[in-house]
């Protein structure tokens, strides 16, 4: 018997655009659902949108709406995103049961770069991407960002992984996997709200058409995985890392005593960085989303210009 095919629904606009080789930039819903409060999780979502068309490019936020992957929303899906309480974070191993449960989906990194790949976009967008926990060695608190960016050919552009992360082991795994990484216009790793975090790139590329012909080049080696493009935080929006590490292992500490864990850890700790900066380091997020956004806008209008 043959396997059902699954309904996944496009956006006029992006189908279009796929159709056209015309680029697109995939953009994530976690940020909306369990990143930042109602009602800025909405307008940072409309805000990250403008940023991508104004850059040339279309936007297709992801998520899975009444159990239909769905890429491109319009302003009420983004509303119900922003205010639902029933929206499950959904990386790929619950994929198939937000699907099967027709429940709503927000995507994280993994589930957004899986059903980008199948809707044929290449390029994507998000704020900061998983990666091993701190404590990992006894915890094995490891994202599925890390395994997914191995086996589907999506180019991710973010500030880096978050710095709540062991980011050393991090890009070690990321090495293990065979992961290009390459860091835009630095010569040091960034972390998330931070430029740097003590780590040196692993690879540098100055501008956005540089890594266009990169990602050009993987593709024609025959290289099926993912890349990461690692963008600093602007410097106008960040955060030291001297500053924001004694409050990360303040609120580290915290998470344990309160016994969270699994995928509950990084909204509890985002959400608590943000009650210690008072605001600041939510701030930072929207600015560097936003960002993020712009660099692969320009990665993919190179990559459509080119072919």
């Amino acid at each position: 018997m043959s396997e059902p095919s699954l309904p996944l629904r496009l956006a006029d606009e992006v189908r279009d655009a796929v159709d056209r080789g015309a680029p697109v930039v995939a953009l994530e819903s976690t940020i909306i659902s369990h990143g930042m409060p109602y009602p800025r999780n909405v307008e940072t979502a409309r805000d990250v949108e403008r940023v991508v068309r104004d850059a040339g490019a279309v936007p297709a936020t992801i998520a899975v709406l009444g159990g239909v992957p769905t890429v491109g929303l319009g302003g009420d899906d983004l509303e119900l995103l922003g205010r639902g309480r029933d929206v499950m974070k959904v990386s790929v191993r619950e994929l198939p049961y937000v699907v099967a449960t027709r429940g709503h989906g927000a995507t994280t990194v993994s589930a957004t770069m899986r059903l980008a790949a199948l809707a044929g976009v290449r390029l994507f967008a998000t704020g900061g991407t998983g990666g091993v926990h701190r404590g990992a060695e006894s915890s094995f608190d490891v994202s599925a960002d890390l395994t997914e960016l191995a086996r589907t050919d999506v180019a991710v552009v973010s500030a880096g992984v978050k710095s709540i992360l062991d980011i050393g082991r991090t890009l070690e795994v990321l090495e293990t996997l065979g992961v290009p990484v390459v860091v835009l216009g630095a010569r040091e790793f960034p972390a998330f709200y931070s430029r740097e975090s003590g780590f040196p790139a692993p690879l540098t590329l100055d501008t956005p058409h540089d890594v266009a012909s990169m990602l050009r080049a993987k593709r024609a080696l025959g290289l099926a995985c993912g890349a990461l493009v690692a963008n600093p935080i602007p410097a106008s929006a960040e955060i030291p890392c001297a500053e924001i590490e004694p409050i990360i292992t303040r609120a580290l500490g915290e998470m344990d005593a309160a016994g969270v864990g699994g995928k509950e850890t990084t909204p509890f700790l985002l959400k608590r960085i943000v009650e210690i900066t008072g605001g600041r380091s939510l701030t930072a997020n929207v600015a560097l989303v936003k960002h993020n956004a712009r660099v692969a806008a320009e990665i993919a209008v190179a990559l459509a210009v080119s072919g």
